[in-house]
């Protein structure tokens, strides 16, 4: 038998309309968005299927309504599959750890939902102190770009798949790194359109906060073995995967390693759940024979 993964996106995989096609075909999406405006105290149904897309794209909101997106497609695929599917291992690029680690039964979606909602806020204060941004540098060896950065002034923030390496810093220390990559022979530098410089140490203080919010929150073993974003590895202690979710906010993630990882495990078939298809391209560049489906639609559940 195939070996299966379920893979949850991050921020950025957000746009007006997500979810809305769920919410009107089946109940049980439609109960996840009930569910979640009551957690969240504000319609987070309406933002998610009628924007307005810069409100929708602003870390404290694009977080929680990729969550919800996510998980509401999640229960519509486990009521409608006709089948039993047991993943061998889940995991979540960035926010979508925290989409994982529900279908992992490690918390509860209204916790999850707390946090995220949190770590929105944390980040978009974080940001709000020490400006900046992120660039992807493609066409160098992350060794390459390590020097490149720290000569910059940047840092690596994502390992995403061969042949992509994401920096963040201020915008000082991009524009330097970005003018370094192409003397070093990088075949692109794209400045992305975020909205702070995640995963690296401007983000210390939302980690500081995110780690002082986790110890509240009552978090059990996961029950699908869960890859970490930092570790790159499998966890199942929960002081551990609390502890590697605040540290996610400041430190690189490690997205490419967790999908080879798994791959070792034999993991062959892999099941993107929530919206858009980043994550399908970024594992058809990191392995070829991998077979990824995807979860969003309502074609797609059953």
């Amino acid at each position: 038998m195939t070996k299966s993964a379920f893979i949850f996106p991050g921020q950025g995989a957000q746009y007006v309309g997500m979810g809305k096609d769920l919410y009107e075909a089946f109940p049980a999406a439609k109960d996840t968005y009930e569910e979640a405006n009551k957690v969240l105290g504000f319609d987070i149904r309406a933002l998610c299927f009628e924007g307005p897309e810069e409100r929708l794209t602003a870390t404290k909101n694009s977080q929680p309504a990729i969550l919800v997106t996510s998980i509401a497609a999640l229960r519509v695929f486990k009521s409608t599959s006709g089948k039993e599917l047991i993943p061998s291992a889940c995991a979540g690029l960035s926010l979508g750890e925290y989409s994982a680690l529900v279908s992992a039964s490690a918390v509860s979606f209204e916790d999850a939902l707390r946090l995220v909602k949190l770590r929105g806020q944390f980040m978009e204060e974080a940001s709000a102190e020490n400006p900046g941004s992120m660039a992807a540098i493609l066409g160098l060896e992350p060794g390459a770009v390590e020097e490149i950065s720290k000569e910059g002034g940047s840092e690596i923030a994502n390992l995403n798949c061969p042949g992509q390496v994401i920096v963040s810093g201020t915008s000082e220390a991009l524009n330097k790194t970005m003018e370094l990559a192409k003397t070093k022979g990088a075949a692109k530098c794209i400045s992305l359109n975020v909205s702070g410089p995640f995963h690296s140490s401007l983000m210390d203080s939302a980690s500081e906060k995110l780690k002082k919010a986790l110890e509240s929150i009552p978090f059990s073993s996961p029950k699908i073995p869960f890859i970490s974003n930092v570790s790159a590895d499998f966890e199942s202690d929960t002081e551990s995967v609390k502890k590697n979710l605040a540290l996610q906010v400041n430190h690189r993630t490690l997205w490419e390693a967790s999908i080879k990882r798994m791959v070792r495990e034999g993991i062959a078939e892999y099941y993107e759940i929530g919206p858009g298809k980043v994550l399908k391209g970024l594992l058809r560049k990191i392995d070829r024979n991998l077979k990824v489906h995807n979860i969003e639609k309502p074609a797609d559940a059953s």
